[in-house]
């Protein structure tokens, strides 16, 4: 009986998400903040690594606007939703974290920054600490050769659930921002702790300047 509910949740939750997910994204009409230097790296065939804190990562796919994009999604049963919502965005998963099948995904990351897709990754999941990054984007950027663009998403209306991250599900009718900071690029000779710590100050700066520009409206970030 468990194994057929697990079936049926996995069967009605992906599309019941992708409605969600639009439904929110048309009711918010998010602006963008930081887009076109991104755009014009696209538009000279460059590729990235997005890098988003776990907490904001429900409106993603609706916030990519390149040209393809895999990410690195947890091994875990809600993994498994994730991936299988995101499919029906067009982003494809590579299944793997810190605790599970971290070393194959990572290889399977390295092989796809060959092709002509974005990376994308959440640097303090799958448990956290929240809003730290962890090693991983580190390694990957170094590795790769590719720049790290931080990804922040703010709204003013919405629920923050009970998780290590405090995962915020936005509301409708509330305003919404989307940002990318610059490119961060691994400097020669730069030590790793010290790229590390360069992308935590860029993915901070870029959560506030979300929530300064929610300021600028006049409502205050959730």
């Amino acid at each position: 009986m468990a194994a057929r509910l697990d079936s049926l949740v996995s069967w009605l939750a992906p599309p019941l998400a992708v409605q969600l997910i639009r439904f929110l994204n048309w009711r918010l009409q998010p602006e963008y903040l930081g887009l076109e230097p991104l755009r014009q790296m696209w538009r000279q065939g460059e590729r990235v690594i997005l890098s988003v804190w776990h907490d904001q990562l429900l409106l993603m796919p609706c916030g990519y606007h390149g040209p393809a994009v895999k990410a690195l999604i947890s091994p875990s049963r809600d993994g498994e939703l994730i991936a299988r919502t995101m499919a029906r965005f067009g982003i494809g998963a590579v299944r793997g974290s810190s605790s599970r099948g971290g070393r194959a995904a990572f290889r399977e990351m390295l092989d796809l920054a060959r092709q002509d897709c974005d990376l994308a990754l959440t640097p303090d999941g799958p448990r956290g600490p929240r809003h730290r990054v962890k090693e991983g984007v580190v390694q990957l950027a170094r590795m790769t050769a590719r720049p790290v663009v931080p990804m922040a998403f703010a709204c003013s209306r919405g629920h923050r659930f009970a998780s290590w991250d405090r995962f915020l599900l936005p509301s409708p009718f509330g305003v919404a921002v989307f940002s990318f900071g610059p490119p961060l690029f691994v400097q020669a000779g730069e030590e790793k702790g010290a790229f590390q710590v360069r992308v935590q100050q860029a993915m901070e700066e870029n959560t506030r300047r979300a929530f300064a520009r929610l300021e600028e409206k006049g409502v205050a970030a959730v």
